[in-house]
C-alpha cells in the first residue's frame, strides 16, 4: 500500500499568522456570546425583514463564527478558502449591522447615530482582515546578484 503524499500548506508570514489566530479566538468569543451571555443584544441585529425566529437566527450565526473561528485556526492547507469564507460571512451579516444603523436601535454600546456608523465602517476592515490574514504573501523580487 503505497500512502499519498498530501500537498504542503501554503506559505505564510507570522505576522499573518498572529492576525489569523487572532481574528479566530475574536470570532469564537463572539460566537460564544451569540449563544450565551448576548444572546438579546444580538437580536437587536437581526433585520425585521428576515422571516426567521430571531433567536433562531442569532443562535445559527453564533454556531456559524464559533466553527468559522475553530477552522480559521486549525485549517492549513484550505487557509485560503476558509478566509475567503470568512469574509463572505461578514459581509452577509452587514444588513443586520445597517438595519441596527437605520433603525436606531441600541446595543453593545452603540447608542447613538454616531456610534453604529463607525461601526459600519468597521466591517470592510474585518473583510480585509480575514482576506489578508489567511491569503499567500506576494513573493519579492530580488534586486541584484543572487
Amino acid at each position: 500500500m503505497t500512502r499519498t503524499k498530501l500537498p504542503a500548506p501554503p506559505p505564510t508570514t507570522p505576522a499573518r499568522t498572529v492576525g489569523r489566530f487572532a481574528l479566530a479566538a475574536a470570532l469564537v468569543f463572539a460566537g460564544f456570546s451569540h449563544l450565551f451571555w448576548a444572546r438579546d443584544t444580538f437580536r437587536v441585529q437581526v433585520p425585521k425583514s428576515v422571516p426567521l425566529d430571531e433567536d433562531g437566527v442569532v443562535m445559527a450565526s453564533g454556531g456559524i463564527e464559533i466553527a468559522l473561528g475553530s477552522g480559521l485556526a486549525l485549517i492549513t492547507r484550505d487557509r485560503v478558502m476558509a478566509g475567503r469564507l470568512l469574509a463572505v460571512f461578514f459581509v452577509a451579516v452587514f444588513p443586520g449591522n445597517v438595519a441596527q444603523y437605520v433603525h436606531k436601535r441600541d446595543g453593545f454600546g452603540l447608542n447613538s447615530d454616531r456610534s453604529r456608523f463607525v461601526r459600519l465602517l468597521f466591517q470592510p476592515v474585518l473583510v480585509a482582515w480575514a482576506l489578508w490574514s489567511t491569503a499567500v504573501p506576494r513573493e519579492r523580487h530580488r534586486t541584484g546578484p543572487a
